[in-house]
């Protein structure tokens, strides 16, 4: 059987049978109450409900569909508590759960079709007891680990926070260094590329700028088309976190070229991701470095100058869009052994050169 429900030789395929027992299993309870009748239960006002239902990125239900069950109205009165608790701030709340609504939507597209292989596979077109047992085994580990990992990150996030107050650092003013990674000629190389050939150099890149992240002590914030944003607190760790994300692609065919730009100063944390002008110029130094470069802003190079092993070079001022002019640095490995005579010399100068231009006429490719 074709992976394409739609396809003309799944004829036999009843996709709303297929769908109305996916439905009841993945949510553990049968449809029994329309948007009215959760509001009635939970006490709460349908537009109330309406409105968080589309922040969590639900589509819109009409009032007489039976399309909720019980866990809805439970669902609606632990939030309610939540707020009470102080847990949720009442005035971020449509914010919170908007987060939380686009945090699990990416992890239930990829999760799903695991889910359903043998169910899409199958020659009969039907929901079978084996499947339907397949599938409450999947959400129940699935659940265990997704909670174990969300624990571990509160440790994580709550350890950042304490060591915070225990510097009399503001809350929502963290110092650190913030940083991007991008794919050079990501948009131009992809149109040349299968799916599957582009999923694997996506997967690649993700998977070894995580795992270096993570080695620099630093965390990914987020993931953005084919650039990556990060965190890193101590700025020695970022420099060298820098140096090799530009350098991996030199050893490892399978590693895109990249460029990075960082930037150190106070970062405002909230819902899990983060803001503020140290961010900004973090981006604008990512789209203006040289292929294969990683630049940094002057308060970085000022922390982080000194590390042994890094060559530090000041770069042309530099207009900044939302910035006044900034003087950045390029950072790189230092060679163990510098060239010698006048090639060498030339060469330093010639590269050198190459960034200073790249600085002033931004890279556009995409």
């Amino acid at each position: 059987m074709s992976d394409d429900p739609e396809s003309s030789d799944t004829a036999s395929f009843d996709a709303s049978a297929v769908i109305e027992a996916v439905t009841e299993t993945l949510l553990g309870q049968p449809l029994t109450l329309t948007r009215l009748e959760v509001a009635k239960k939970s006490g709460l006002p349908p537009e109330h409900n309406a409105a968080r239902w589309r922040a969590l990125g639900f589509p819109e239900v009409p009032d007489d569909d039976v399309a909720f069950t019980k866990a809805d109205v439970d669902a609606i009165k632990s939030t309610e508590t939540l707020i009470k608790l102080g847990f949720i701030d009442r005035d971020q709340e449509e914010s919170f759960i908007r987060t939380v609504g686009r945090t699990f939507a990416r992890l239930a597209e990829w999760q799903v079709r695991a889910m359903l292989r043998s169910v899409l596979e199958s020659e009969t077109g039907k929901v079978s007891g084996r499947d339907i047992k397949q599938m409450n085994e999947m959400l129940r580990l699935g659940s265990k680990m997704q909670d174990y990992v969300w624990r571990r990150h509160l440790v994580g996030a709550a350890t950042r926070l304490v060591l915070q107050y225990s510097a009399d650092v503001d809350a929502d003013g963290e110092p650190a260094c913030a940083g991007f990674v991008d794919i050079v000629g990501y948009t131009t190389r992809s149109r040349s590329m299968t799916s599957d050939e582009l999923s694997s150099l996506v997967e690649r890149f993700e998977s070894v700028v995580t795992d270096l992240i993570t080695e620099h002590q630093g965390r990914v914030v987020k993931t953005i088309g084919d650039e990556i944003f990060f965190v890193v607190d101590d700025p020695v760790e970022a420099a060298w976190l820098g140096v090799e994300l530009t350098e991996q692609h030199v050893h490892d065919d399978s590693f895109p070229n990249v460029r990075v730009g960082m930037a150190h100063g106070d970062l405002l944390n909230r819902l899990g991701d983060v803001f503020g002008p140290t961010v900004n110029m973090a981006s604008r130094l990512t789209s203006a470095a040289r292929p294969g470069r990683a630049v940094v802003d002057p308060a970085l190079a000022e922390l982080a100058k000194g590390t042994a092993g890094i060559k530090f070079r000041r770069m042309p001022r530099m207009r900044v869009k939302g910035f006044e002019t900034v003087e950045p640095w390029s950072i790189k490995r230092e060679r163990t052994e510098r060239r010698k005579g006048l090639r060498g010399a030339v060469g330093e100068i010639i590269e050198g050169a190459a960034d200073d231009v790249a600085m002033r006429l931004p890279q556009r490719e995409e």
